[in-house]
């Protein structure tokens, strides 16, 4: 447990728990500028290193910021053209892939339930293939009408907002030490000291956990990637990634990444279903992976936040903020945590109260001092 939770006692953590609480509310009804806006936090801290390199070789701080920004357009570009060129083209035409991707997943869970209602007799009794087959057929009726239209329609209402984020990342990467230094004339002197320690500890803070999650992500990329290509499961580096990034929202984005690579894989290859089953067991590998040893060398030093607490947060921001919530808990857990902790310490710290308090007397006097006269 990290020196903030052991100073820290249960009126400050009951404090820290109810304000990530109230933020998380607030943040999910303004998830428009919530998601850009976190988007271009993680930009900026993938970025910020090549930037304080280059301005400390002496190069302007607005001539780094082009020059990184426009060589990582230049990578995006390249990756998005070799992508294009390296993932095949599919068969069908886009209009008939859910289709073809729901009989596929159709496919796999009857040959699966056979295969169970075989082995026990009672789950045949019980008529659960019929049972799955009509609940399955109530939901693929009219998909297309019912549910994937709501799906485009919702990202495209989505995009414009998240042409934000790289805008953002670049006024983070050449305003972000004006609007710290904005914020540090707003303190009075007595606190001065304390303040910049908390905007510090703050921008650590956000700065471990995002890019242990982008190490994160690159692991879980590079494992899957090479565990769904050695079972033979087509365009393993583009599935590995989009699983990847899905994990970032915890138990429901393994879940979804997990589902989705089944479901290509048993569309691919009906006749096979140990490709499908393969893909499980990756995942299963790459999940105990994760907890043992990725997330522990990652995200556990990041933010320095007991288990329990971590488990226990992700289930309440579940609860309050729904998937928007399963992601952003901790970094704002972590950042509500040390900012709780510092003003605790400015609040109950006597010196810098009577620093404060002189302070004030001091200009009182100075104000009034022709007055007296």
């Amino acid at each position: 447990m990290s020196q903030i939770q052991q100073r820290s006692g249960p009126v400050v953590w009951a404090g820290i728990i109810g304000v990530t609480c109230v933020l998380l509310l607030l943040l999910q009804r303004m998830l428009w500028l919530v998601v850009p806006f976190l988007l271009g936090i993680i930009l900026y801290y993938a970025l910020l290193g090549p930037t304080q390199r280059l301005i400390r070789a002496g190069v302007s701080r607005n001539s780094a910021t082009l020059i990184v920004g426009a060589l990582f357009v230049a990578v995006v570009v390249l990756a998005v053209l070799a992508g294009a060129y390296l993932v095949p083209a599919p068969s069908d035409s886009w209009q008939n892939l859910p289709a073809r991707y729901l009989a596929g997943a159709n496919g796999f869970v009857r040959g699966t339930v056979m295969a169970l209602e075989d082995k026990f007799p009672i789950l045949h009794r019980l008529h659960l293939r019929s049972v799955l087959d009509h609940r399955f057929a109530a939901y693929t009726e009219n998909f297309v009408q019912k549910h994937l239209t709501e799906i485009l329609v919702s990202v495209a209402s989505s995009v414009p907002s998240l042409i934000l984020a790289p805008f953002l990342t670049f006024f983070f990467l050449r305003d972000g030490h004006r609007f710290k230094k904005f914020l540090a004339r707003a303190v009075p002197n007595a606190f001065f000291e304390k303040t910049l320690y908390l905007l510090h500890e703050v921008d650590q803070t956000a700065r471990r956990y995002f890019q242990g999650l982008m190490a994160l992500t690159v692991l879980d990329t590079v494992v899957l990637a090479a565990g769904l290509w050695a079972i033979g499961v087509p365009s393993p580096l583009v599935l590995g990634l989009i699983a990847a990034l899905l994990a970032w929202v915890p138990f429901v984005g393994s879940i979804a990444g997990c589902i989705m690579v089944v479901v290509v894989a048993s569309t691919d290859a009906p006749g096979d279903p140990g490709l499908a089953y393969g893909a499980i067991g990756v995942f299963i590998m790459v999940r105990l992976l994760d907890d043992f040893i990725f997330m522990p060398a990652t995200l556990g030093r990041s933010l320095h936040i007991h288990p329990l607490i971590t488990v226990l947060m992700i289930f309440i921001g579940g609860f309050v903020a729904g998937v928007a919530g399963l992601m952003l808990v901790l970094p704002l857990l972590g950042v509500v945590m040390v900012v709780g902790e510092t003003l605790g310490r400015l609040i109950t710290n006597p010196r810098l109260r009577a620093r404060h308090r002189n302070a004030l007397a001091l200009r009182l006097r100075q104000a009034s001092a022709d007055l007296a006269a």
